[in-house]
């Protein structure tokens, strides 16, 4: 349930209604807004729901969450989060934020000139992967420790931000030393303890959508992040798996404007894995952003044809300098912008 603090509450009144709370042995989760701050409270409270929470000194007004996503719900928060990433670069305003770069850390040249690339046409977010999670144990699983020095070394280089996947504990410590957001994979939507273990952290998490989940474990996912504390995630539509074959995945589109009426957290959308097609990442960058996608994730590389991971679905980076010029217009279309 919610608490609506009234405005002007004392410290005094405040602190009780916490007390009250953790006395019960419930957890208090607090929202500040620009008019009202709003105390969700977590927990198994089948015991107690005869207390009276209305007549507790500052509390305005008691709301019930239904939604099994509690802190994710926009019942508990009704403005959009935004997600502070870096100095002037946020997740979840008025700016439609691009994250690229190549699917895998393959090299420092490659690495270098692919973020130089994605930041002289207007990547705010620069993304590789160091430890990346394969079908195949045989196919390439990333440069690792030595993928995250040549990140470090890329976001020296340029000044961007980076994200990188974590794919398990004991990863976290190390990636959260580099990345600026910690992306948790698809694979790993519903890995349990590392979400805990991420939302222990106050580092922005991406999580990505499981290509067989439905839009509502995506958000009991995030429940448990946020439910640790951790405020900052970001949701990631990148595909489901379907019947179709012409296409990796099938990009949700609907899930996009369907999850921004649901949860007050950014929703991005990831064209490159969502379609595994380079000649559909254009196109369905647009529709995600007229979508109302704060974000898009995109895959590029210098040389595609010589990617050692996802070189079908990677743009050259002239391919990614036309989708920034059409996706500003339809940003600008939509009431908001790209920088």
């Amino acid at each position: 349930m919610i608490l609506v603090l009234k405005k002007g509450i004392s410290e005094k009144e405040f602190d009780a209604i916490i007390h009250r709370i953790e006395e019960l042995k419930l957890k208090p989760h607090i929202s500040r807004g620009e008019e009202r701050t709003i105390v969700g409270i977590v927990g198994d409270s089948r015991t107690k729901e005869l207390e009276r929470w209305e007549e507790l000194p500052g509390v305005e007004e008691v709301i019930r969450i239904l939604k099994p996503f509690k802190l994710a719900s926009r019942e508990f928060r009704k403005e959009n989060s935004v997600i502070e990433i870096a100095d002037g670069v946020r997740i979840g305003g008025k700016e439609v934020v691009v994250i690229a770069g190549p699917c895998s850390v393959e090299s420092e040249e490659q690495i270098l000139t692919a973020a130089k690339e994605v930041k002289k046409y207007g990547a705010k977010i620069l993304r590789g992967g160091a430890f990346k999670p394969r079908t195949s144990p045989y196919s390439f699983q990333g440069l690792k420790e030595r993928g995250l020095e040549l990140l470090k070394l890329a976001k020296e280089e340029t000044g961007l931000p980076v994200i990188t996947e974590a794919l398990s504990i004991a990863q976290l410590e190390k990636v959260s030393e580099v990345a600026d957001i910690i992306q948790i994979g698809a694979r790993n939507m519903q890995n349990f303890a590392l979400l805990e273990a991420a939302g222990k952290m106050k580092k922005p998490v991406l999580l990505k959508r499981g290509m067989m989940a439905t839009m509502e474990e995506l958000l009991m996912s995030a429940e448990y992040i946020l439910s640790n504390g951790n405020p900052n995630v970001i949701l990631c539509e990148r595909g489901i798996r379907t019947f179709e074959k012409y296409t990796r995945n099938t990009l949700d589109i609907s899930a996009i404007p369907m999850l921004k009426s649901l949860s007050h957290l950014p929703v991005i959308a990831d064209p490159s894995h969502g379609t595994g097609k380079r000649h559909l990442v254009i196109p369905v960058s647009l529709a995600s952003v007229a979508a109302g996608a704060d974000g898009l994730m995109v895959e590029v590389h210098p040389q595609p044809e010589k990617a050692l991971s996802d070189g079908a679905q990677s743009l050259t980076p002239e391919m990614f300098g036309s989708l920034m010029e059409q996706v500003k217009k339809v940003a600008e279309a939509i009431g908001r912008e790209i920088a």
